[in-house]
């Protein structure tokens, strides 16, 4: 079974995509928001795909503040886990927001908060989660 790696600072939505994930998709799910966590999990390869949210208030990582798309940056640098889907979730959805976020994140896609089509959340993601 595969396991998405939910990175969310708020809890509602982290729990909302669980349950979507679990339930809709047969997914395992993973929740963090501890930046130190993320890093061990993606070099472990306990996760086959990481939902990151752009915007975490309270995410520190050696002493820096960072945000999803920091994070997102540093595990696409890195060749260890360079091929571990990314996809960016956010709230932020206004025009150009997308490619913009895609292209400095080096994402490999961008899902729009709230996820109101629970189907069509879990087919993108099943869409970038590796073969077996």
């Amino acid at each position: 079974m595969k396991t998405v790696l939910i990175v969310e600072d708020d809890l509602v939505n982290a729990r909302v995509f669980s349950k979507i994930l679990t339930k809709r998709g047969g997914l395992n799910v993973k929740h963090t928001e501890n930046v130190q966590e993320v890093m061990e999990i993606a070099h472990a390869r306990e996760a086959d795909i990481i939902l990151m949210d752009v915007s975490l208030a309270r995410s520190v990582y050696q002493g820096k503040a960072v945000d999803g798309i920091k994070i997102t940056q540093m595990l696409k640098a890195d060749p260890k886990t360079a091929d571990l889907p990314i996809i960016l979730v956010t709230a932020h959805a206004m025009a150009g927001d997308r490619e913009n976020f895609l292209d400095q994140s080096g994402a490999d896609a961008y899902i729009s908060k709230p996820v109101v089509d629970h189907q069509e959340f879990v087919t993108q993601i099943k869409e970038l989660l590796p073969d077996e």
